[in-house]
């Protein structure tokens, strides 16, 4: 459980960090992040951080792929973490 928690926090926090790249390159005209990875890291534990750096970099937030996608990625996170918790107390 140690190694699951430490994963879910340097997730989110490269997450959190790919939100910002993606918004300083893109104000500089620059290279950009795929959209496509921004999901991906959501997905794999990293939505919670990806959230916050959107709302904080003020990036992404007029796409409603990414104002509705993130959110709904988190409580499928969450709603799934609580069915395998379930199922362990069991």
């Amino acid at each position: 459980m140690k190694y699951f928690i430490i994963y879910l926090i340097v997730i989110n926090i490269i997450a959190f960090l790919a939100m910002f790249i993606d918004k300083r390159r893109a104000k500089y005209g620059k290279w950009r992040i795929k959209e496509h990875t921004l999901f991906i890291l959501a997905i794999i534990g990293g939505s919670i951080g990806a959230i916050i750096g959107m709302y904080t970099f003020r990036h992404k937030t007029q796409k409603a792929r990414f104002f509705i996608g993130f959110p709904v990625i988190l409580i499928s996170e969450i709603l799934l973490a609580i069915l395998i918790y379930n199922d362990f107390i069991k």
